[in-house]
């Protein structure tokens, strides 16, 4: 055999060389339909199984459903119906925390796959930095509209939970956004969230609101002198992409809300402990069940009280008797829920009531909440 020899025989007839089979394709997944996916997530979320969840998630978006449906309403929609279930007393406190982790897992492995980059449109807006209030845990709905900001071409910085107002600032006068995302879920965070609002406009920064504390049409966010509010993620990207005013000159809390003159915030949140106590021992002396609590009954309507004056704190914060009202029906139907009789919520209130009587604002909040049958 020499350089010139051929290395293979070939077959008369043959030619010398096959063409190339392509492997056989497989026709995508077709998109399941957001109802279907959100049940089939649900049952996976509920069970606390990462792995099913994550390969549902990760399989509408490989089969085509865009990344901001699937954050928002597949994946947000989940998180706002664990928030129902336990209210409803359905999932536990554990369960509730569970199926938590199990969504943010989910968010965290959406945004990180490559559709999710495909699907983003280049950084070129603007730069948008999103936080929680100082004492706000409840991240979930910013951390969606961080993740929306970035789909719609915005460079974001996501801060996360409780951002104390000092280091959110000092991040604002660093790296001189557009604009500040601001998100509280809980009431009482409100008077932090002012805080945070003035602060950030003395800094040139506008602030855009967002999140179940600013109440279900804004009025809050408005109170607090923000520069826009919106109802959810779509919404305040929208309202970013319109562009938001620059703030008025700086000015000081009590310039947005002159009743705090008054000292009744200042004084209810002082001696809230004594207010508790002295509503727990009355409670003790007039009714024999609550004598009989477990140690771990007691702490719990502790708690429950320490909330109840909280709550009335923000409502005198705000001079929103309305936020307290809604408050105490709540409240009422989580503990009818839990099979606790209602009438141990009007009669903390009454009590309060009679402990504060010498604040008339406190009195008329009190009042309002017990005449309109929330509490009784």
């Amino acid at each position: 055999m020499n350089a010139e020899t051929p290395t293979t025989t070939l077959r008369p007839g043959r030619p010398a060389r096959e063409p190339a089979r392509e492997p056989a394709r497989t026709a995508p997944a077709p998109v399941p339909s957001v109802p279907v996916l959100t049940e089939r997530l649900w049952e996976a979320v509920l069970g606390g199984d990462q792995a099913r969840a994550a390969d549902l998630a990760v399989g509408a978006l490989e089969a085509g459903l865009h990344p901001e449906a699937l954050l928002l309403d597949v994946i947000g929609a989940l998180q706002a119906r664990v928030g129902r279930e336990w209210a409803a007393d359905r999932i536990t406190v554990i369960q509730e925390h569970a199926a938590t982790a199990v969504n943010e897992r989910v968010v965290a492995l959406v945004t990180g796959h490559p559709a999710f980059a495909a699907a983003a449109a280049p950084p070129e807006r603007g730069r948008v930095t999103v936080a929680c209030v100082a004492g706000e845990w409840h991240a979930f709905p910013a951390r969606l509209l961080a993740e929306v900001l970035v789909l719609r071409g915005w460079r974001v910085d996501y801060l996360g939970a409780q951002c104390p107002t000092p280091h959110l600032i000092a991040h604002l006068h660093r790296t001189a956004p557009d604009a500040l995302a601001l998100s509280a879920s809980l009431s009482t965070r409100l008077p932090a969230a002012h805080t945070a609002v003035t602060a950030a406009q003395a800094a040139g920064v506008p602030v855009i609101a967002g999140g179940a504390a600013f109440g279900p049409d804004g009025r809050h966010a408005r109170l607090l002198g923000a520069d826009a509010w919106a109802p959810d993620a779509r919404s305040a990207a929208e309202r970013l992409a319109r562009g938001l005013p620059l703030p008025a000159s700086p000015h000081q809390p009590v310039d947005d809300l002159p009743h705090l003159a008054d000292q009744e915030y200042t004084l209810v949140t002082r001696s809230s402990r004594e207010l508790v106590g002295a509503v727990m021992a009355a409670m003790e002396r007039e009714h024999p069940a609550v004598r009989s609590y477990t140690p771990l009954q007691r702490e719990h309507t502790l708690d429950d009280l320490a909330h109840v004056v909280e709550h009335l704190a923000v409502a005198l914060y705000t001079g929103d008797p309305e936020l307290f009202t809604a408050f105490a029906g709540w409240t009422r139907e989580i503990l009818l829920a839990r099979s606790v009789p209602d009438v141990l919520l009007a009669a903390a209130l009454a009590v309060l009531r009679e402990e504060l009587r010498d604040l008339p604002r406190s009195v008329a909040v009190l009042t309002a909440a017990l005449g309109t049958g929330a509490a009784a």
